[in-house]
């Protein structure tokens, strides 16, 4: 019990490792943020709406949508598939991270409700500290990146009202964020068969399925092709 609770210690070097490589999510987190604070703002809400819906949303996607869906007085049911449909993907996040997460006691639920895409990322991508238990230091990341992503949208909120302009095509932020998360995959990865595997089976879906509809497929196709492959990919 004595060693978990060292293992479990917040300590400065841990901070530090972790400010260090959650920089490039707290520059995008901010960003993007601040835009839907913004867009938020314009729709007529306060910065308080921006808290409460980073803090238990988490969504970027879906926060970006919800602007519309709260301008449009959309009904809770509508909302609801909406939500269901947008955040589909994170089914197969949480399906790769029940071993990871097994046994992690008091912080899975919070681990399970900050499961984005850049946050798994992360933490699948990077390994713990020496001596740091695995599920605290995931713990510590998904703070992190929560935090920035709260206050770059009630940033963008305060902001908002003050600096009125054309909000047209500023969602397209995320799309730039999810290229930034590929691009640094591709960097620190040798093995690149997974990330052409997406882009491939990605584009095949697009064609066959159209824009509306491509994603779920696409992230099935993926799955199993990974799934089935994952021996001969782990080889290469």
């Amino acid at each position: 019990m004595e060693d978990q609770k060292k293992r479990n210690r917040l300590t400065l070097p841990l901070l530090k490792t972790v400010l260090v490589r959650t920089l490039p999510i707290l520059t995008g987190y901010v960003v993007l943020g601040i835009g839907f604070g913004v867009l938020l703002a314009n729709a007529g809400y306060s910065w308080i709406w921006a808290f409460f819906m980073s803090l238990t949303i988490l969504s970027g996607t879906m926060q970006y949508l919800g602007v519309s869906l709260l301008a449009s007085g959309a009904s809770v049911i509508s909302t609801a598939i909406m939500a269901l449909a947008v955040n589909a993907r994170y089914i197969f996040y949480g399906i790769s991270s029940i071993e990871r997460y097994k046994g992690a006691g008091w912080m899975k639920p919070y681990l399970i409700h900050t499961l984005t895409d850049e946050n798994f990322a992360l933490i699948c991508s990077t390994d713990p500290p020496e001596g740091v238990d695995p599920h605290f230091y995931a713990f510590i990341v998904s703070l992190f990146d929560q935090s920035y992503w709260i206050i770059g949208s009630v940033l963008g909120a305060l902001m908002g009202k003050s600096l009125p302009f054309d909000s047209t095509g500023i969602e397209f932020v995320m799309t730039t964020l999810f290229a930034t998360v590929v691009v640094d995959q591709w960097k620190e990865e040798k093995n690149h068969i997974p990330v052409l595997c997406g882009l491939g089976l990605a584009a095949a879906s697009l064609v066959i399925f159209g824009p509306e509809k491509f994603l779920i497929p696409a992230l099935i196709g993926i799955t199993l092709a990974l799934s089935l492959g994952r021996r001969w990919i782990d080889g290469r």
